[in-house]
């Protein structure tokens, strides 16, 4: 099933093109995404959820610009990906997507602030600047208190919004969680969840990746994989009506 866009004249800000991701093992060819197609459009919330082998990694990888792919386009922002070498994807992944992971990936060293400054190193602000959208981040986050921590002294769900002030911070076009709430107890999972709701309500475009069923009811959209394939793309009221 195919979702229907309101708007088919909208630029997509994620169009990929027959996406293929081939690996050897020996004599046997791993077909980890095979023919992928799919737009997502700039202010949506989608979630695409698939088993463990499915995937929904390989293809986060690619539009996190973590990876290329073996065959297919993948037009970003306008910007065709998928034959960058390193360095480029670098660049496109600084300036254009902010990650939100799993396990948070916050540097032990350094406190909060200076965590959630990393993605504007880069980007020629100078000292000042930095540190005054870094606090704007946190302050977004509601843990501006905690800035001179380092995160072996805050929370699970601290670290977690910590991460997120830091996706945020050098105002991304995409924000990209990968199983955001993994790691987790319910209570701070929800917050985490209602966060990213919020986010897109006010106009951010959310992409979730998870296995986690009930999770990816917590979108709009849905785009279920399954050996490398899509299997379903639709709203998620569609989406609950198909796996109840």
């Amino acid at each position: 099933m195919t979702m229907q866009m309101l708007d088919k004249n909208e630029t997509p800000l994620i169009d990929l093109i027959d996406i293929y991701k081939i690996y050897k093992m020996g004599n046997t060819e791993v077909r980890a995404n095979d023919g992928i197609s799919l737009k997502i459009f700039p202010g949506e919330f989608v979630a695409i959820v698939g088993k463990s082998g499915s995937g929904k990694s390989t293809i986060m990888n690619i539009i996190g610009a973590l990876d290329v792919p073996t065959e297919g386009r993948y037009i970003l922002k306008g910007q065709d990906v998928s034959k960058m070498k390193s360095d480029a994807l670098a660049e496109v992944r600084n300036k254009t997507i902010g990650f939100i992971f799993q396990q948070y990936n916050l540097l032990p060293k350094q406190n909060l602030l200076e965590n959630v400054e990393l993605p504007l190193l880069y980007s020629g602000l100078k000292k000042k600047q930095r540190k005054e959208l870094a606090m704007e981040a946190l302050t977004r986050v509601g843990i501006e208190d905690k800035w001179k921590n380092f995160p072996n002294q805050l929370s699970g769900g601290q670290q977690q919004r910590g991460s997120i002030a830091r996706a945020l911070v050098g105002n991304p076009s995409l924000i990209l969680a990968d199983e955001p709430t993994g790691a987790l107890d319910s209570r701070t999972s929800r917050e985490v969840l209602d966060f990213l709701k919020q986010l897109n309500l006010e106009g951010n475009t959310v992409v979730l990746i998870t296995h986690d069923r009930a999770i990816a009811e917590e979108a709009r959209r849905v785009v279920k994989i399954h050996d490398g394939k899509i299997d379903f793309d639709g709203p998620v009221e569609e989406y609950r009506k198909q796996v109840k």
